[in-house]
């Protein structure tokens, strides 16, 4: 019966990726343009796999709805993004911020110092700053259950 549940609970719900985004930003466009063509890829390749093979579905947990937000987080997201991030990274999410108390300080007082590209992995728990094509497809990876 748990089989059954899950195979219609991960055939209805696709996990969410969400790139805060600037289109100004040259970064922020290289990592905008990775992640629909990595989301369009393992789209087409999950209803290949379907079509022409069962014991592959397994793929299709790689699929993932990508979320691209221009405006900067909530409080409450910033707050998820930083705990993803950890310690040592919070100055790279927020400009020079040196703890997460920082950082949420250096938000309120100037939503700029937000930094783009910021992909986040809600359902995973999981953040990249910048466009690093490997660290985000490592991210995305992380979907495959």
């Amino acid at each position: 019966m748990s089989l059954f549940r899950n195979l219609f609970k991960e055939g209805a719900r696709r996990d969410v990726i969400t790139l805060f985004h600037s289109p100004s930003n040259a970064a922020s466009m290289r990592a905008h343009t990775f992640l629909k063509q990595t989301a369009a890829a393992a789209s087409s390749t999950a209803t290949e796999d379907q079509a022409s093979d069962h014991s592959k579905q397994s793929k299709v947990d790689r699929e993932f709805d990508l979320d691209v937000q221009e405006a900067p987080p909530t409080s409450d997201q910033l707050h998820n993004i930083l705990a993803f991030l950890g310690p040592s990274s919070l100055g790279s999410a927020v400009k020079d911020a040196t703890s997460l108390e920082d950082a949420e300080k250096k938000f309120k007082a100037s939503e700029t110092s937000f930094v783009r590209p910021i992909t986040v992995d809600w359902e995973n728990g999981k953040a990249v700053v910048g466009d690093s094509e490997s660290e985000i497809l490592k991210l995305v990876k992380a979907l495959e259950k």
